[in-house]
């Protein structure tokens, strides 16, 4: 039996990882080198931010930290507060479960030209994800679990994979659909 990591979700947004504090790492399974993962104070967003470099393959962090612990989280929304240097791959790895307990993954990158799936994954583009600016990654986790899986229903986030090349500053989930922070020249407030 899994142990699920997040109990209470009933407010209007879940933190799944801050940059703040003493070692915003410490809950995180961090895979590849210590040297190419850090915090760092970024002076654009005056806050603290967790960076990965090198390899997307070789650097990154994945929660739960422990193969027997899972997530359970429900909110509909899936937020990453990150910014992907120029020229670099991002990659991040989402392990759902739908209400058929059926686990499924999505592995959303830069480097994927196009839309592919099969019953249990998905690899899908982010060729449309700004570069060299600060922005919020939301991820709509019902409409891709029940478009790219036909008709199955999302029921819990259970595990996430970020790999390099970003600076990280939050990971949230949220129960309604966030405004768009973006003014009309395309800036984040």
């Amino acid at each position: 039996k899994h142990v699920v990591v997040f109990v209470f979700q009933g407010g209007a947004f879940v933190e799944i990882f801050s940059a703040q504090g003493k070692n915003p790492g410490a809950k995180w399974k961090i895979i590849g080198s210590p040297s190419v993962i850090w915090k760092e104070f970024d002076k654009e967003v005056k806050s603290f931010v967790f960076v990965l470099e090198g390899s997307s393959q070789t650097n990154k962090i994945q929660l739960p930290k422990e193969n027997k612990q899972i997530l359970g989280l429900i909110q509909r929304f899936l937020v990453l507060q990150i910014y992907i240097p120029l020229g670099q791959d991002f990659s991040t790895e989402l392990l759902i479960t739908d209400l058929g307990n059926i686990k499924r993954r999505l592995y959303l990158s830069t480097v994927h030209k196009e839309l592919s799936s099969t019953p249990l994954h998905a690899k899908i583009p982010l060729f449309m994800i700004k570069r060299k600016i600060w922005c919020n990654l939301c991820i709509d986790l019902v409409a891709f679990t029940s478009e790219i899986f036909k008709g199955a229903v999302f029921q819990s986030l259970d595990g996430i994979i970020v790999s390099a090349n970003c600076k990280l500053r939050k990971i949230f989930t949220l129960k309604c659909k966030p405004q768009d922070t973006a003014d009309k020249d395309g800036n984040y407030e």
